[in-house]
């Protein structure tokens, strides 16, 4: 019955999504982006099934009324957004034409699908997908077969626009602007529209941060008549031609004006903030580590949308950890063990102990719930939850089912990483150190990149974790810290390890190291062959000057499977992150740039 039962649901969709209203405007329905993924699928395939139309089926009820929607049924996320000039009736006939192109494209039952339209997107999986802003391959789409009759005095006016809806879009509610620019010129009227969205369930912070991204990216298509810009999080968009009523333009000014007595204002603000923001801080950890308040039992691997841990009674995670056993531990550092946890809603999830009997693992601590309750980026790891219990206190990480990345490349399963996968670790690294770098509301140092510290989950998606080590830096990102050096030999830029001199560009050394160990498959410290100083950058350094760039690449690879050209480039973009002096080494964004064009 309960195969039957989805079977009909599937039918009833299909059926449903073929008999659709056209979209007005045929500009709105075209498509940017079909994507189908697989993954493992744990529960029983008739569930799945009658999750995935459950979730349609409510998105589609929530667009009737709304422009955005999200929903979860049984292991299947759902989200859903229309552009907010679109009326309801063109709303609807833009996602149940993406569900027609899933049904049809993707042929059978994925786990995950992701269609975008210049009008609406949908998208379903069976992870939590709501706080991402980045996916692997952003789409961008530029009208190269028109042309303007003034490009000089079109590209102007395209950046004019977008820089103030994209300052704005982040302040508005609903995170969605569309503006409009005229500019008469030699008897001529040239106008542009443009619009620009986020997902509701990002932060402004991260709202911000995608939507500047894209910008970048978009400008590219000037002076071409169009362009758009899609990501995970965010949709930018500009046209010589109207793409939406005048009623539904944006008055931005208030959001990007302002006198010069309120902005003289803002420092003081700003720093009153923070004052109360410390005193805030200091009080939930007041009462985290002295008062150890308990909160009501939850569901572990639903509180990542929350901004700040929640508290956890010790002993559910001692019961689902079976008592810290042996059996269960996954990891060990120096001031803390790490081990493998079942809830009892059946949520696996990673529990790091900390012993703090110093004044170091006390700080390590609290600098680590301090610095990532706050991060949301898919290639860093996220903090679930806090515990308390005497002297040991407990932090919940979701749980990575392969481990780190070291085993992989020189421990038990040396070899087994293809170079599809070898080559999207690497993308994915430095989209978490761009994000941590650049894009998150202040500049995180790492301190500590290693491939230890690089965890895999069960789809080989990397995330950056143990932030024990890491610090925060001044807004000025140029100011050079002088700290005393923490940190793994091997990994750590010599600017740190001899001097102290800290920037952002120490993590980006490391990421060079860790870049040369994931090619070649060696320790940067255990190479078996003779170099200068017995290390992999030495060795690769080497390789470089002779011109033989492949022989660094590890036997274990099918030389089938990889590009010679593009490895050679990613060597080259490996050495580039381990030049000295520290200035002459990229930043991560643009690292992600290089690897990605």
């Amino acid at each position: 019955m309960r195969m039957k039962s989805s079977i009909m649901l599937g039918l009833t969709f299909v059926i449903v999504s073929s008999i659709i209203t056209r979209i007005t405007s045929d500009s709105q329905a075209e498509e940017l982006l079909e994507r189908c993924s697989r993954f493992k699928v744990t529960t029983d395939l008739s569930i799945f099934l009658g999750s995935v139309n459950k979730t349609l089926g409510d998105m589609r009820k929530q667009l009737s009324n709304a422009q955005f929607a999200t929903t979860y049924e049984t292991d299947v996320f759902g989200m859903a957004q229309c552009r907010n000039y679109l009326s309801t009736a063109d709303c609807l006939a833009c996602f149940d034409a993406g569900v027609t192109q899933i049904r049809r494209k993707c042929n059978a039952v994925v786990d995950a699908a992701h269609f975008i339209y210049q009008g609406c997107f949908l998208r379903y999986g069976i992870h939590n997908f709501y706080k991402e802003i980045t996916f692997e391959n952003p789409v961008l789409v530029c009208s190269y077969n028109q042309s303007v009759a003034e490009p000089s005095i079109f590209s102007p006016i395209v950046q004019g626009l977008l820089t103030g809806i994209v300052a704005a879009t982040p302040k508005i509610k609903n995170y969605f602007a569309a503006g409009k620019r005229q500019v008469f010129s030699n008897g001529a009227t040239l106008t542009v529209y443009a619009v620009a969205q986020c997902v509701e369930t990002i932060s402004q912070s991260d709202c911000r941060s995608c939507l500047t991204r894209i910008y970048t990216n978009l400008k590219t298509c000037l002076p071409q008549p169009g362009g758009s810009f899609a990501e995970a999080g965010c949709f930018l968009r500009y046209s010589d031609s109207s793409f939406f009523a005048e009623s539904h333009i944006t008055n931005i000014t208030p959001y990007i004006g302002g006198s010069s007595s309120a902005k003289r204002l803002i420092p003081g603000i700003v720093g009153g903030l923070c004052f109360l923001f410390l005193i805030i801080a200091s009080a939930l950890w007041y009462q985290l580590v002295r008062k150890a308040k308990l909160a009501e039992r939850g569901d572990v691997l639903r509180v990542t949308q929350l901004q700040v841990p929640v508290i956890y009674r010790y002993r559910d995670l001692k019961s689902a950890t079976k008592s810290f056993s042996q059996d269960y531990k996954i990891g060990e550092g120096g001031f803390a063990d790490v081990y493998k946890g079942i809830t009892e809603t059946g949520d696996v999830v990673a529990v790091k102990k900390h012993a703090l009997t110093s004044d170091k693992a006390k700080a390590d601590f609290k600098n680590e719930v301090r610095l990532i309750s706050n991060i949301h980026h898919r290639n860093v790891i996220r903090l679930l939850g806090c515990s308390h219990k005497g002297s040991e206190l407990l932090l919940v990480f979701e749980y990575m089912a392969n481990g780190s990345l070291d085993n992989f490349l020189y421990g038990e399963k040396h070899g087994t990483l293809n170079w599809k996968q070898r080559a999207d670790i690497i993308l994915g690294i430095a989209r978490g150190l761009a994000y941590l770098h650049e894009e998150f509301h202040s500049c995180i140092i790492h301190r500590d990149i290693k491939s230890s510290n690089i965890l895999l989950d069960d789809g080989f998606q990397p995330k950056i974790a143990d932030f024990g080590l890491a610090r925060l830096t001044m807004e000025d990102r140029s100011h050079e810290i002088s700290s005393k050096y923490v940190g793994t030999l091997g990994y750590t830029a010599p600017e740190y390890a001899i001097h102290g001199h800290l920037t952002e560009k120490v993590d980006t050394y490391s990421f060079g190291i860790v870049v040369l160990e994931i090619i070649s498959g060696l320790h940067c410290t255990d190479v078996k062959i003779e170099s200068v100083n017995n290390s992999l950058l030495d060795y690769a350094w080497k390789l470089d000057e002779d011109e033989k760039h492949l022989d660094l690449v590890d036997e274990k690879l099918d030389p089938n499977e990889y590009d010679t050209e593009y490895v050679k480039k990613i060597i080259d973009i490996a050495l580039m992150c381990t030049q000295l002096p520290a200035s002459r080494r990229p930043a991560m964004s643009e690292v992600v740039v290089l690897l990605t064009s």
